[in-house]
C-alpha cells in the first residue's frame, strides 16, 4: 500500500514538475494588479487628498493665468500684445503635460520619490517669478520652468491614485482634480485682490501665494505612496499607439484643449472690455472654478455608472456650446452667470479625460506611462489654442471670432470622444 503511495506522489510530482516546464502552471511572481485595488479605505483616500492637494498648488495656479494675463497686459509687461502674453500661459499648459511623458514612467519606476523634489523646485520656481520683470525673465519661469515642474507633480499623482480606485476610479479622479479647483477659487481672489486692491507690489502678491502653497505639496510628499512595487519601465510604449481607443482619447482631448483654456484666459480681459472693474474681472476665476469643483466630481460618479466615455464626451459638447455663448454676455450679471456655468461643464473635462484614458490601460502599473504619453500629446492643444485666440483678439478687436473658433473645438472633440466608442465591445450605445 504504502509503495503504491509512494509511486503515486513520484508520478504526480513529476507531472508538476513537466507543467512547470511548460508554462501551464508558472507562477506569477507580478504583484497584484487592478483588480485587486482596494476602492476605498485610509490610505486610499490619503491618496486621492494628497492628489487634490498637488491640483490645488498646480492646476490652481494655472487656472489663475487670466488674472495675471490682465495684469501684465495694463502693468508688468505693458505694451505685449495679448497673443504675445497668452504663450506664456499656453506654454506652460502645453508642458505641464508634455513633462508627464517623462513624470509618469518616472513615477511607475522610483515611486512617490520623484514628487518631492519637484515640489521644492516648484516652490523655487514661484519664488523666482516674484522677481521677474522682463518678458523672456517671466516666459521662462512661469511658463518653461513651472509648466516642466507641474509635469513632473499632476501626472504622478493621477497614476497614484489610479493604483487605489477601480470602480470608483472616476469619482476618486473627479476628487483629485476638484483640488485644483478650490486653488483656482482661492489663488485668483488672492491674487486680484493683492495686485488690484492693494499696496503690496508684484513681488510681494506672488510670494505669499509661494507662502500658501508650502503646506499643501508638504502634505501631498508625505500622504501620497504607491501601492504597488516599483519596476522598470519604457518611457514610452508604441503599442499604446496601435489601440485606435487610446489615439481617438488623445485626438478628442487635443481639440478640447485648444477650445477650453478660452474663457479662462481671456475672461478677465473681455468682462474689462465690457466695462467690469478689474478686481471684480479678476473673481470670475475664482467663480469658474468653484463651480467646476461640481463640474469635476458629480459627473465622475455618474461616469462610474453611466459610463467614462459617455462624460467625457458630453463634457466635450456641452463646454463648446457655453464657449459659442461667451460673447453674448454684456453685463456683470450676465457675465457671472456665464462664467458659473462654464465653469460647471468644463470641469468634466480633465477628470473625464483621465478616467477616460484609463479603460485603454491593461496594466494598472503602466497607467502612468499611458497618461504621460496622451496628455504630452494632447497637450498641444492647450499650446496652440489660447496664442491663436489672442490673435483673434489683436486682429478684430472683440471676441466673436473667439467664441467661435474655440466653441466648434471643443465640440468637435466631444463628438471624436463619443465616437470612440465605435471601437469598444460595447459599441455606439454601451455604458462604457
Amino acid at each position: 500500500m504504502s509503495s503504491e503511495i509512494s509511486h503515486k506522489t513520484k508520478d504526480e510530482r513529476r507531472k508538476s514538475v513537466d507543467a512547470l516546464e511548460l508554462g501551464a502552471e508558472k507562477p506569477s511572481l507580478e504583484p497584484p494588479s487592478s483588480e485587486d485595488a482596494p476602492d476605498g479605505g485610509t490610505r486610499a483616500w490619503l491618496v486621492a487628498a494628497g492628489g487634490a492637494a498637488i491640483f490645488f498648488s498646480c492646476l490652481g495656479f494655472s487656472n489663475a493665468f487670466g488674472v495675471f494675463e490682465e495684469y501684465y497686459l495694463t502693468h508688468r509687461l505693458h505694451g505685449q500684445s495679448p497673443d504675445n502674453i497668452a504663450w506664456i500661459g499656453s506654454t506652460s499648459a502645453f508642458l505641464q503635460f508634455f513633462a508627464g511623458l517623462l513624470g509618469g514612467p518616472m513615477f511607475d519606476r522610483f515611486g512617490a520619490k520623484i514628487i518631492r523634489p519637484a515640489a521644492i523646485a516648484y516652490i523655487f520656481a514661484i519664488m523666482m517669478l516674484s522677481l521677474c520683470r522682463e518678458y523672456w525673465q517671466v516666459m521662462l519661469v512661469q511658463g518653461i520652468l513651472m509648466g516642466l515642474v507641474m509635469g513632473f507633480l499632476q501626472i504622478p499623482a493621477f497614476a497614484a491614485v489610479s493604483q487605489y480606485f477601480d470602480k470608483k476610479r472616476a469619482a476618486a479622479f473627479g476628487i483629485v482634480v476638484s483640488g485644483s479647483s478650490i486653488g483656482g477659487v482661492v489663488i485668483p481672489i488672492a491674487l486680484s485682490k493683492m495686485l488690484n486692491g492693494s499696496a503690496l507690489s508684484f513681488g510681494w502678491s506672488v510670494r505669499v501665494i509661494g507662502f500658501l502653497l508650502t503646506p499643501f505639496l508638504g502634505f501631498a510628499c508625505v500622504a501620497i505612496k504607491p501601492r504597488l512595487s516599483s519596476r522598470t519601465t519604457n518611457f514610452w510604449i508604441p503599442a499604446a499607439f496601435k489601440d485606435i481607443k487610446f489615439n481617438l482619447l488623445i485626438l478628442a482631448l487635443f481639440f478640447m484643449f485648444i477650445g477650453m483654456w478660452t474663457p479662462l484666459f481671456y475672461i478677465p480681459t473681455y468682462a474689462v472690455s465690457k466695462g467690469m472693474s478689474a478686481t471684480l474681472a479678476g473673481y470670475l476665476l475664482a467663480i469658474i472654478n468653484a463651480a467646476s469643483t461640481f463640474g469635476r466630481v458629480i459627473p465622475g460618479v455618474f461616469a462610474d455608472k453611466y459610463g467614462r466615455l459617455n462624460m467625457f464626451g458630453f463634457g466635450g459638447i456641452a463646454t463648446g456650446v457655453v464657449v459659442f455663448c461667451m460673447n453674448s454676455t454684456t453685463n456683470n450679471a450676465g457675465i457671472i452667470v456665464y462664467a458659473v456655468v462654464f465653469g460647471f461643464f468644463s470641469g468634466t473635462i480633465i477628470s473625464g479625460a483621465s478616467a477616460a484614458f484609463s479603460i485603454v490601460v491593461k496594466d494598472a502599473r503602466d497607467m502612468g506611462t499611458y497618461m504621460g504619453m496622451g496628455m504630452a500629446v494632447a497637450g498641444l492643444g492647450g499650446l496652440i489654442g489660447p496664442p491663436v485666440n489672442g490673435a483673434f483678439v489683436e486682429r478684430y478687436g472683440g471676441f466673436i471670432q473667439v467664441s467661435i473658433f474655440s466653441g466648434t473645438m471643443c465640440v468637435f472633440g466631444g463628438f471624436i470622444a463619443l465616437g470612440t466608442k465605435c471601437a469598444t465591445a460595447q459599441g455606439v450605445l454601451g455604458r462604457v
